[in-house]
């Protein structure tokens, strides 16, 4: 490989909270149905610090079970799962500098965005992932092979790029795909085809409706008394629909959901006595969910579902941390779907720092104005916020806030807990007013190339400017700096790694007049460019 050097610098997650930056990490060769992507640029996530937190037990960082044969995966250099070191970085746009003979799809010289959830290879839990069980592209060079990056079905997950646009503007697409997989993912309104139904009830109780909804799917049927759930065993249900309001049998049965699962209550008239353990981590990254209804008849329970989790014209909204990274992403999208057709009544924005809210009303305000959208910003320590909100989206990786956005939230609306938990950690929610007042909780992991095009679209439109969100630059040496800073939600939006730059710290934008005066020069009203990218790199 001319040009290409035998050894690169590359941050590693070597355990859990244990990062090493590595000045001599070999660059692989490239197998026959290979590519070797040089880095441009590369963004900081939230979810990077879930992978450090969890490490091998990150559903994401296990065994690919099917999708490619073991034999398959050991030819690939940079398939790194569970106790293997990996390199993390899923938010990068980069170029193909060598590609296998066997290599069909792709180019030397094509520019990329990494579409980072590889949905055809399976984990237990998850999909495989860049970043994650395949490394990820905190290094200046990766290996991605080829049968990760196209599915049998033809899906392409490495996006053309054009030349155009700065590589911070274009890492920055995939955390604004994210949100909006977060509003535009379809939710299952019945019955899942050919299915695991599970029907708990009492003796005597009338299950003839749900019988009928598990007969319509083709579901496999099982019914037990609630006394019974232990014969059940480990087994986990597509679908259970519970006649009763017992909040102890609620907490059980929600441990009973499997992948993308409904647990639908009809209470029957009956009322939940206290608020159930739900785990919340598992509704945004397993994509459990709870419906139901006050009556007899469980298709109803199937039917308030929304077809998805977007907004609704005329909705008043709150965002729970919105003066985060990915808060602001939520406000731009919620502020500029008027010019979809789509334009809620109101914003209310939440953070328990004034200064953090006022840089953000700076870069919403403006765009709210044009579009006639009314934003409030509030600061919950001093003001809470009154329920009665159409939508409230979660930012903040806390179950109780979760469980108080859902108390928020008014009949028929919808919570969007956004911010990944840990599978496995639970919230006291309270499933009476989510089940007798229609109020749907939903939450998503990742996005799909579709959501990428979204927002490729926005920016070609003119409609949003992901680098609005850009905080802060640094090459290798300032990683560690920047994961404890995203970490400590000491940043004011998001980071970008340039890897070429090994020995370059973290640097705030604000502070670049003061630390890299020739890259200032060339940002135009405080924001990123392409100038001024190029001035960092010294082109």
């Amino acid at each position: 490989m001319s040009g290409i050097p035998s050894t690169q610098h590359a941050v590693q997650i070597v355990g859990v909270d244990q990062i090493e930056i590595n000045p001599a990490k070999p660059v692989d060769a490239v197998g026959p149905q290979q590519l070797l992507l040089k880095v441009e640029a590369c963004g900081i996530c939230f979810s990077d610090t879930k992978l450090l937190h969890a490490f091998d037990t990150h559903p994401r960082k296990s065994d690919i079970v099917s999708g490619l044969t073991p034999e398959q995966l050991a030819e690939i250099s940079s398939y790194r799962p569970n106790l293997e070191p990996t390199v993390p970085g899923h938010e990068p746009v980069g170029r193909i500098v060598a590609v296998g003979d066997q290599v069909s799809h792709f180019a030397v010289g094509d520019r990329v965005l990494v579409q980072a959830d590889w949905k055809h290879l399976r984990t237990v839990r998850s999909n495989g992932a860049f970043g994650y069980n395949f490394e990820g592209a905190l290094q200046e060079y990766v290996i991605i092979d080829e049968r990760c990056v196209v599915s049998p079905d033809g899906e392409k997950f490495l996006l053309p790029v054009a030349d155009g646009p700065s590589a911070a503007a274009v890492g920055l697409i995939e955390p604004w795909a994210t949100v909006e997989a977060a509003y535009a993912f379809p939710e299952r309104r019945a019955p899942k085809t050919g299915g695991s139904f599970l029907i708990v009830a009492e003796q005597g109780a009338d299950v003839s409706g749900a019988e009928s909804l598990a007969t319509q799917a083709q579901s496999r049927l099982t019914v037990v008394a609630p006394d019974a759930l232990d014969s059940l065993g480990d087994e986990r249900f597509d679908d259970i629909v519970y006649f009763g309001a017992d909040a102890d049998v609620l907490d059980a049965l929600g441990d009973r959901l499997g992948l993308h699962s409904l647990l639908n209550v009809v209470l029957g008239g009956r009322t939940i006595s206290r608020a159930v353990r739900v785990d919340v981590g598992r509704v945004h990254y397993d994509y459990i969910r709870y419906c139901g209804t006050s009556g007899n008849d469980p298709a109803e329970g199937y039917a308030w579902i929304p077809e998805t989790g977007n907004l609704r014209a005329g909705d008043a909204m709150a965002i729970i941390g919105a003066a985060g990274p990915m808060g602001l992403m939520h406000m731009m999208r919620a502020v500029t779907l008027g010019t979809e057709g789509v334009r809620v009544a109101s914003v209310d924005a939440t953070d328990l720092n004034d200064d953090r809210l006022a840089h953000l009303a700076a870069e919403i305000d403006p765009v709210a104005a044009e579009q006639g959208v009314p934003v409030r910003y509030v600061n919950t320590a001093s003001t809470p916020l009154e329920p009665g909100y159409d939508y409230v989206s979660c930012m903040v990786p806390v179950p109780a806030l979760v469980a108080q956005a859902a108390a928020l939230t008014a009949p028929g609306g919808i919570v969007n807990a956004f911010a990944g938990i840990p599978a496995g950690t639970y919230g006291e929610v309270d499933l009476q007013h989510i089940v007798a007042d229609h109020v749907y909780l939903l939450g998503t992991s990742g996005s799909d190339v579709s959501d990428m095009a979204t927002v490729l679209r926005k920016i070609e439109a003119g409609v949003i400017d992901t680098t609005v969100s850009l905080d802060a630059v640094c090459g290798i040496a300032g990683f560690p700096e920047a994961i404890q800073s995203v970490m400590d939600r000491t940043s004011g939006g998001k980071i970008m790694v340039f890897p070429s730059l090994p020995d370059q710290g973290l640097v705030r934008l604000q502070d670049l007049a003061e630390k890299l005066p020739h890259v200032a020069e060339k940002m135009v009203g405080g924001r990123w460019t392409k100038a001024a990218e190029d001035a960092l790199l010294g082109r």
